[in-house]
């Protein structure tokens, strides 16, 4: 048992060292090992002598307890890298994963504003008052740029290029990426920082967007002000923050960017992510197609 402990630790740290995951990532990874590590105690077993048995009860009474297919997924995905390391390690012959089929997972498409909606959103705060301008510049950056809410919120000033309208995220597992931020959003975050930044941040504070008692911006305050706005900017539709990047997605995806740029944009590792957006610009690809083509 104690071995399996130290191939599990091992593993951990092969992640946050020599794959760099955020420390986020690493616990989703250690609290489903520790859940297949208790599922084999339970039954007096070790990793040393699991086969596609072990794996296949696991995911079976990981379902019986209600655990979403996404879940499950994961669960196999967390395991796979396990047993691919220990291979690698030589500390095992093979791996007992290789013949699980993970189970089918329907990709529940992102919430979207429409354009008109978006521009509603944006124009919602009052550029007069210092929350206003700095809620503006807030909501132009994440949608210009495809900002993630953390990436915006964890902004540094040493970030910001604005003679170049650009800005540098820091996105999952701490990966940088430079994204233009657009003249329009430039210039609210230059007034922003000009006029409303100096009078409420602390000394000594780096974030860009802090709040009137100077701390940072979190993301559960930048929620409430985005849920906000939208009922005040008359959208009926449950969103979130995100929909700003997804919409931002979508809406490059309806006038003509190559999925490889959004990837990009949008810090994707892997385009599989993408491509959910694909799905979600159908009906304007067959608008399009009805549009243009003869037989439309």
């Amino acid at each position: 048992m104690q071995q399996d402990d130290h191939w599990i630790d091992g593993y951990l740290d092969h992640l946050k060292a020599e794959r760099g995951l955020s420390l986020k990532t690493v616990e989703a990874y250690a609290s489903d090992l520790m859940r297949f590590r208790a599922y084999l105690r339970r039954g007096n077993r070790s990793l040393a002598g699991v086969g596609t048995g072990e794996i296949s009860g696991f995911l079976v009474e990981s379902s019986r307890s209600c655990l979403r297919a996404r879940s499950q997924a994961r669960l196999l995905s967390s395991l796979r890298g396990l047993f691919k390391y220990l291979v690698g390690e030589q500390l095992i012959s093979g791996d007992p994963t290789e013949l699980i089929d993970p189970p089918r997972v329907r990709n529940k498409l992102p919430t979207l504003l429409g354009r008109d909606e978006v521009v509603r959103l944006l124009s919602a705060p009052d550029r007069g008052k210092p929350r206003g301008l700095r809620d503006a510049a807030m909501l132009h950056s994440m949608y210009a740029a495809g900002l993630r809410v953390s990436e915006l919120v964890r902004l540094d000033l040493g970030d910001l290029d604005l003679e170049q309208a650009l800005v540098v995220a820091f996105g999952k597992g701490g990966k940088r990426r430079v994204v233009p931020l657009g003249e329009l959003a430039r210039d609210l975050v230059g007034a922003y920082l000009q006029s409303v930044r100096p009078e409420w941040a602390v000394p000594g504070e780096k974030a860009v967007f802090v709040t009137a008692r100077g701390r940072p911006m979190t993301r559960q305050g930048f929620w409430k002000l985005v849920k906000a706005y939208a009922r005040g900017a008359g959208i009926a539709k449950e969103i979130s923050p995100h929909a700003l990047r997804h919409s931002f997605a979508t809406h490059l995806l309806q006038g003509g960017a190559d999925l490889r740029v959004v990837q990009t944009l949008l810090g994707h590792a892997d385009i599989s992510t993408t491509q959910v957006y694909t799905h979600v610009s159908g009906e304007h690809l067959r608008a399009m197609h009805a549009r243009y083509h003869p037989r439309g």
